[in-house]
């Protein structure tokens, strides 16, 4: 007996590649909840999906209902490109297992939307192949390229986009680009890191901030909780560093989150150097749920916990990496500029200097509400339109081509 066309779920495929930090999957986390939430009512159908990550511990990631994850084996940024983060084979293996895993999920899971996470066909290529047969099998299926507000500075940008054939080589596998960003603070068409023949795919969203899923902490601390926080942690140690020296405002406690990637004698580097109201930690429950609960924040400037920061009103020092992309300190700069955060460059920044920003940030709040930071519904509208005006039954096409 076969299911009614407006009862069959809509399936949603969300990949990204996760080779550093966990803004990647955190991002798309937050666009799985938005979806699941919204467009059954948008769409009049219900949803289904399943996340793609290169991150072991995503299984463990609070999903919406109807979603799964399939974890890829893991990457890492080497110096000479990505490697292997834990397997010891050459790269070329892993690709080859990563690039036959994403084809058997792409041709079995026949989506009706993909939201490929930066990089357009993948690490290395390793989404080309699959994407092109689902463009033939299910011609219906929607292809969207997601982007962060800020990708990088113009020269690196398109060097990336001319190493992938540039936008003639991009253009017929995507029907839109959502950039997640308020173009008033940082717009990738005028900064030169989008190419001219892309642009028109492009629909802002806003920052992907308010209506965020998150989960209450069950116990929270009774003393008033200032936090610095690097993402994963990776590459945030000299943060820590200066973070578990600086002086706690009275009356506080002080939380330091190094991130489950910072090695560990990393640290425990940063533990021995903590003082008595400064706590660390390498992980908490729900990242957003430690933001809002802050009476102000000094973090690394990673889209994700910026987004974060943006939907509260709690005060926020950004301290960018600099190298090796520029992207971070962008978008700090910006953000500062219209008077969202506060930065500091990392080689300025001492325990001092520190604990006197936190002891001037916890009696006050900041007003964001200027920004565009609807981007969770907006993404959900969009994916809407696109399904609606193309949707088909799931089980058009039983085969894949060749």
């Amino acid at each position: 007996m076969s299911v009614p066309h407006r009862e069959q779920p809509l399936r949603v495929l969300l990949y990204s590649h996760d080779s550093q930090g966990l803004g990647h999957l955190r991002r798309n986390l937050a666009l799985a909840h938005s979806l699941a939430r919204q467009l059954p009512r948008l769409a009049g159908r219900p949803v289904t999906g399943l996340l793609l990550t290169g991150l072991a511990h995503a299984g463990s990631a609070a999903l919406p209902d109807g979603f799964d994850v399939v974890v890829l084996p893991g990457l890492r940024k080497g110096r000479d490109g990505y490697a292997p983060r834990h397997v010891r084979v050459p790269m070329t293996d892993l690709l080859k297992v990563r690039g036959q895993m994403l084809s058997g999920v792409v041709d079995g899971f026949r989506p009706d939307l993909v939201v490929i996470d930066r990089h357009a066909h993948g690490v290395d290529g390793e989404l080309r192949a699959a994407l092109t047969r689902l463009r033939v099998s299910r011609p219906r299926a929607r292809v969207v390229l997601g982007l962060r507000d800020v990708l990088d500075s113009p020269a690196v940008a398109a060097a990336e986009w001319e190493a992938l054939g540039g936008a003639e080589a991009l253009r017929p596998g995507l029907d839109e680009i959502w950039v997640y960003g308020d173009p008033a603070v940082h717009d990738v068409r005028r900064s030169g890191e989008l190419p001219c023949g892309l642009q028109d795919l492009v629909r802002y969203t806003g920052y992907l901030a308010t209506g965020r899923h998150w989960q209450p902490e069950p116990e929270p601390s009774p003393t008033p909780t200032v936090v610095t926080t690097v993402g994963g942690g990776g590459d945030g140690v000299a943060l820590c560093r200066v973070a578990a020296q600086a002086p706690v405002p009275p009356g506080h406690r002080h939380l330091v989150v190094t991130g489950p990637q910072m090695p560990d004698h990393h640290r425990r580097e940063v533990e021995l150097l903590a003082g008595a109201r400064t706590e660390v930690v390498d992980r908490v429950p729900d990242g957003f749920a430690t933001v809002r609960g802050a009476r102000a924040v000094v973090a690394m400037a990673g889209y994700n916990t910026v987004t974060e920061v943006l939907a509260t009103q709690v005060p926020a020092l950004l301290v960018p990496r600099e190298r090796p992309r520029r992207e971070q300190q962008l978008r700090a700069t910006g953000l500062a500029a219209v008077g969202a955060v506060e930065t500091c460059p990392q080689d300025q920044l001492t325990p001092q200097r520190l604990g006197a920003w936190l002891a001037g940030a916890v009696g006050r709040s900041v007003d964001r509400s200027a920004l565009d930071r609807r981007g969770l519904p907006a993404v959900a509208r969009r994916a809407a339109d696109l399904l609606t005006s193309s949707s088909v039954p799931t089980q058009e096409v039983s085969g894949v081509a060749g």
